[in-house]
């Protein structure tokens, strides 16, 4: 990771504009958006006037700063919610992707984080049948968020 801080309604509005690119919020990304929410500690009120200064193409705050570390939580978080789901899309591969860029999670990194999921997973649940289906979408969903976030850093430089 760089290092570096970002504001936290400068991420949540950015994702919420990478949900909202094909005009359609699923039950699937308001779960994302809301543990986004939740993770960045925004008020009740914050999400919803991000969303209302996107709908208005208003600008708004960058908000907080959120640390490196803070950062790695997040992330984690999301895909924590994100794997839960047996049948992840493409949009909320596209969230990870764009979560990634915007915290400079590298490979490596992903792959601890990675980890640290097939570790917990395994801690919650003792029905192996159970844990063989998250790892096998974890796994799935590693080597698609990967492929998407090489496209975003490539779009970016």
């Amino acid at each position: 990771m760089s290092g570096d801080n970002v504001g936290a309604l400068s991420v949540f509005r950015t994702t919420t504009e990478v949900m909202l690119r094909d005009g359609v919020l699923t039950r699937e990304e308001k779960r994302l958006i809301i543990k986004l929410a939740n993770a960045l500690g925004l008020s009740a009120q914050e999400p919803a006037d991000v969303y209302a200064a996107i709908r208005e193409n208003r600008d708004t705050e960058t908000g907080r700063d959120v640390t490196p570390n803070e950062q790695r939580l997040v992330y984690t978080r999301v895909f924590e919610v994100a794997i839960v789901n047996a049948s992840l899309s493409k949009d909320e591969f596209a969230v990870l992707a764009h979560l990634r860029d915007q915290f400079n999670i590298d490979d490596d990194d992903h792959s601890r984080i990675e980890a640290d999921l097939r570790d917990m997973i395994r801690q919650k649940t003792e029905d192996e049948n159970v844990v063989d289906k998250l790892l096998g979408t974890l796994k799935d969903s590693v080597s698609l968020v990967g492929s998407l976030f090489d496209s975003v850093r490539t779009k970016s430089a």
